[in-house]
């Protein structure tokens, strides 16, 4: 049974739904909205992910809402805060009675004679079909697949008689005090993991078959929390944010410009961190130039700390195989492991898997030019609530939400049903839309849109370039078209 015409539904309760609900509710008030969620929980990755350590890798001023100011001392946050700001967030603005929890979307289908989508899945909890209508859809799904994420075919795995587990399937009950521990991996979650594993596990080696680039950020900020305690918060907040928008803007472009200063600059605040002998060109010294991969973030040297303590020691090699004790290395070496955590990535998932049908006809989104990063050609009245993979998430959440409200107020106001983005240029030339040689990035290649190489098909991931495009630019720009 359908139920009545809504104006919004978003899918996805995560750190972009709960953003996008709260621009409906302070720029778009009279519209009526839904949010469906899978899990039975808010927070997306803040509550889905368990590991000892889970923190934010950017600073909270920019990773916060703007309309919704962090307030604590720590410029990086552990997950556990970050879930509470999404709570209170949620609360704030009275979101719970629109949540539908247990609500799994596997199907959108657009209806072009009604200016309307129809939304299909399952309620997990009740154990049924559910079908729901709305004029506008709103994609907060995140980028990864939920369910798993990715762990090599690794030979010999069955013959390891320790744990094995992949860090998105960890829960409290995992035992590593005392234990040899080896954790697989050299991004973002292993740098996380290591230092607060070393804490309490035997020792902790960190297996990795190519190095990353790190860069060590401060847990707390002097200058800022000086100007919290003495000038207004609202003032305080606006310079610590601008702050590290024009810090994030500047490291990603001189990057880009000067990769080799930049490269030797990493080196060298890594080699001050670490005791003398320490091979930083073995272990520390990737191949590839810096935001060609992600740079991670080590908090207040404590990846450093545990190396120079002796808790945790780097071991850059291949792989041969499993065994019963551990792991053989392609050099001949043995490392012994109680337990073994696999941090070998995610596994992306475009709009979590979600049937696109436009008049009953399934879309193949991988063929597809994404509009100014949040929307895509020929799907209408639909934005996809995606954050930068250079700088903090959120950034881009905020800038997608406030134009896609400002697009449903002109709407309103010129009594529009429609829009869709349009390719009026046939030479538009494309490339991958998130331009990065990770290899989670390149593993799914074959599901992700495109983007063209110029404006508004090019994805800017630069703050300042999309708050001037998205928030002071005309709507009606000759790429989407509107129907009344």
């Amino acid at each position: 049974m359908k139920n009545e015409l809504i104006d919004v539904i978003i899918i996805g309760a995560g750190i972009s739904g709960i953003g996008a609900a709260c621009h409906l509710r302070r720029k778009c008030p009279n519209k009526s909205f839904l949010i469906f969620e899978g899990r039975n929980k808010i927070g997306g990755t803040w509550d889905l992910f368990k590991y000892p350590g889970i923190r934010s890798d950017s600073d909270m001023y920019t990773f916060a809402y703007k309309f919704s100011p962090w307030t604590h001392k720590n410029t990086i946050s552990d997950g556990k805060t970050i879930l509470k700001y999404l709570n209170d967030t949620s609360l704030k603005f009275s979101l719970e009675n629109h949540i539908k929890y247990n609500h799994w979307i596997d199907e959108i289908n657009w209806n072009s004679s009604k200016n309307e989508w129809t939304v299909l899945g399952f309620d997990k909890q009740k154990n049924k079909k559910i079908e729901y209508s709305c004029k506008f859809l709103m994609s907060c799904t995140g980028y990864y697949d939920y369910d798993s994420g990715y762990t090599p075919d690794f030979k010999g795995l069955e013959n390891f008689q320790g744990q094995f587990i992949h860090p998105q399937k960890w829960t409290n009950d995992i035992d590593y005090l005392n234990k040899d521990v080896i954790v697989i991996g050299s991004g973002a979650t292993a740098i996380t993991l290591i230092p607060s594993l070393s804490e309490k596990a035997k020792h902790v080696t960190m297996l990795q078959r190519s190095p990353t680039y790190l860069m060590n950020l401060p847990k707390k900020v002097k200058f800022t929390n000086f100007l919290f305690r003495f000038t207004p918060s609202k003032f305080a907040h606006f310079i610590s944010r601008w702050k590290y928008i024009i810090r994030q803007i500047y490291f990603y472009g001189i990057s880009k410009k000067r990769p080799r200063e930049v490269k030797k600059f990493i080196k060298n605040e890594i080699k001050n961190s670490l005791s003398k002998g320490f091979d930083i060109e073995k272990h520390f010294n990737p191949k590839y130039n810096p935001w060609d991969e992600r740079v991670c973030v080590v908090v207040d040297n404590d990846l450093y700390e545990s190396i120079n303590q002796g808790k945790c020691n780097v071991v850059t090699e291949n792989i041969n195989s499993f065994n019963k004790n551990g792991i053989l290395l392609e050099s001949g070496k043995q490392l012994k492991a109680d337990l073994i955590i696999s941090a070998t990535g995610l596994r992306l998932k475009f709009m979590g898997g979600i049937k696109i049908k436009i008049d009953n006809k399934t879309i193949d989104t991988s063929k597809l030019v994404s509009y100014k990063g949040m929307m895509l050609q020929d799907i209408p009245n639909a934005t996809i609530v995606f954050g930068y993979t250079n700088a903090s998430w959120t950034l881009k959440i905020d800038l997608v939400c406030e134009y896609f409200c400002r697009i449903l107020n002109h709407m309103e106001k010129n009594e529009l049903k429609s829009f869709v983005p349009k390719i009026n240029d046939e030479n538009l030339e494309i490339e991958p839309s998130i331009g990065l040689n990770s290899g989670y990035v390149k593993r799914a290649q074959k599901i992700l849109p495109k983007q063209g190489k110029k404006y508004p098909w090019k994805l800017n991931q630069n703050y300042i370039k999309d708050m001037f495009s998205l928030k002071f630019k005309k709507i009606e720009d000759g790429y989407i078209y509107f129907k009344n």
